[in-house]
């Protein structure tokens, strides 16, 4: 047995369900940088990805609606929007050793896709329409219960929601301007970047952060400036 074989069957094992149509769960890892040229491109997860984001949103909604009973809908909101996020479906997918399963062109792996965020969290929403397409939604909102458990468990942090607004709060609230952010490097493939981002607050040492999009390295680079000044208070 090869090693993407065992990888797929662990994940079968943690998902609590071996598929029937093992092609569909082939096509639900299959990144898009493995259909080589145009011509004759290999089937990708981009649609069932798709798909899958739909299902994901509508298990945790009805998750919360049903958990949360007595929270306003803007408190349900902002749950929510952590909840199917990118970092929230990537940290799902670790657990569930997908990295190993997925069908990459070669040099990604040798760059480090297989731990990248948004191929991880596209998979991850691949693989949960997958799912559906298969077992249905209910039992496919059990699976997504089960393992977005952790997750549903966890104390809403408002800053990780949205770390440049909470920065921003906390300079105009010491009385300096806003914080200034500086592209530093865009590197790897157009369907897998890098970028890493500075940010820079009047008084304090500059801090970087590293993302899928330039959206997602600001908001990392935020996070982290957040997260040492409570480190040093």
């Amino acid at each position: 047995m090869d090693r993407r074989t065992a990888a797929m069957d662990a994940l079968q094992s943690h998902l609590g369900h071996v598929f029937a149509d093992r092609s569909l769960l082939d096509l639900a890892l299959t990144h898009a940088s493995a259909g080589g040229g145009a011509a004759g491109r290999l089937a990708n997860n981009e649609r069932l990805e798709f798909l899958g984001d739909r299902v994901l949103g509508l298990a945790i909604a009805e998750a919360l609606v049903e958990s949360e009973r007595e929270a306003p809908a803007g408190d349900l909101a902002k749950r929510f929007a952590s909840l199917v996020s990118r970092d929230a479906c990537a940290r799902v997918a670790r657990t569930l050793g997908l990295g190993e399963a997925l069908r990459l062109a070669g040099g990604e792996t040798r760059r480090g896709a297989r731990d990248h965020d948004t191929i991880l969290a596209d998979a991850c929403e691949a693989v949960i329409a997958a799912l559906h397409r298969e077992t249905g939604f209910e039992a496919t909102a059990q699976v997504v219960r089960r393992l977005w458990e952790p997750l549903l468990a966890e104390r809403l942090d408002p800053a990780a929601l949205n770390p440049k607004s909470a920065l921003q709060e906390w300079a105009a609230a010491a009385g300096r301007p806003p914080p200034a952010y500086r592209l530093v490097s865009r590197t790897g493939p157009d369907h897998n970047p890098t970028f890493v981002v500075e940010v820079s607050v009047k008084g304090e040492a500059s801090v970087e952060g590293e993302g899928g999009s330039l959206q997602a390295a600001q908001k990392a680079a935020a996070l982290a400036m957040l997260e040492r000044r409570r480190s040093a208070l």
